[in-house]
């Protein structure tokens, strides 16, 4: 488990949110509401991807949980920043293996959309889940950090 978990979301994933939020008070971590706060239908999911995005940069053992309607525009949102691999969590054995695979440190969740798996347990099972450090996986994401550096 990371030691602070960073949540952000807009007004489309405000109620899974608050839901993430009450059921992360099971575990042994600190957990910051990074926005928004209450539920505004003209808010924008681009600020809360900046707020998770620049937490999850700024402290290591850290990882950040994202909501909007389809969960697409913050995660495109937070892949903007460097250092951020965010991805979308449409089931448990994606996240678990976006973190063990491609060391995503942001999961993203429709709060509109239909998923797979129960959204809790798709966030469990990405929390539970640490890096790999299989060869292949971090030759891939020295690929990744290359194409940062020179794109």
């Amino acid at each position: 488990m990371p030691k602070t978990i960073f949540l952000g979301s807009d007004h489309a994933g405000f109620a899974l949110k608050e839901s993430a939020k009450t059921y992360l008070k099971r575990f042994d971590v600190d957990v910051e509401d990074l926005g928004a706060h209450t539920l505004d239908p003209n808010d924008d999911y681009p600020v809360y991807a900046k707020r998770v995005a620049n937490a999850v940069n700024e402290h290591a053992d850290s990882l950040g949980l994202l909501f909007c309607g389809n969960a697409e525009g913050i995660c495109i949102t937070a892949n903007k920043f460097d250092g951020i691999r965010a991805g979308i969590g449409y089931s448990k054995e994606a996240a678990s293996t976006m973190r063990n695979d491609d060391h995503a440190n942001i999961l993203c969740l429709p709060g509109r959309l239909h998923i797979k798996d129960d959204p809790l347990q798709i966030i469990r099972a990405f929390l539970e889940h640490n890096p790999s450090m299989a060869p292949r996986h971090l030759r891939r994401l020295n690929a990744i950090q290359d194409i940062e550096a020179n794109n």
